[in-house]
């Protein structure tokens, strides 16, 4: 079993900004319960008020899939679908 590391950080126009926002504390909330879920980090960067830093952990390539499953059908999905993005996803034994 390999765990699924996620990392990056997400960019939030400023007219999103707050939007966004409501629906990402919703986000980290239902992600942080999925079974699976070890760690669930975004937070928002401390120059840049737009960048948001993400660190996520999964069990396995299962949990982190079904995660992804979630999030397609979820608000956060519709809010965020066009944001830009800059990840790295990583297998770990």
């Amino acid at each position: 079993m390999k765990k699924v590391t996620l990392t990056g950080y997400i960019i939030i126009a400023d007219a999103e900004l707050e939007t966004v926002q409501a629906a990402l504390a919703i986000h980290i909330d239902l992600t942080r319960q999925e079974e699976g879920c070890l760690v669930f980090e975004v937070t928002q960067d401390s120059v840049d008020s737009r960048k948001f830093n993400v660190y996520e952990e999964f069990v396995d390539q299962q949990s982190f899939d079904a995660h992804q499953d979630r999030v397609r059908s979820s608000k956060w999905g519709a809010v965020s679908k066009h944001l830009t993005r800059h990840y790295t996803i990583d297998q770990q034994a």
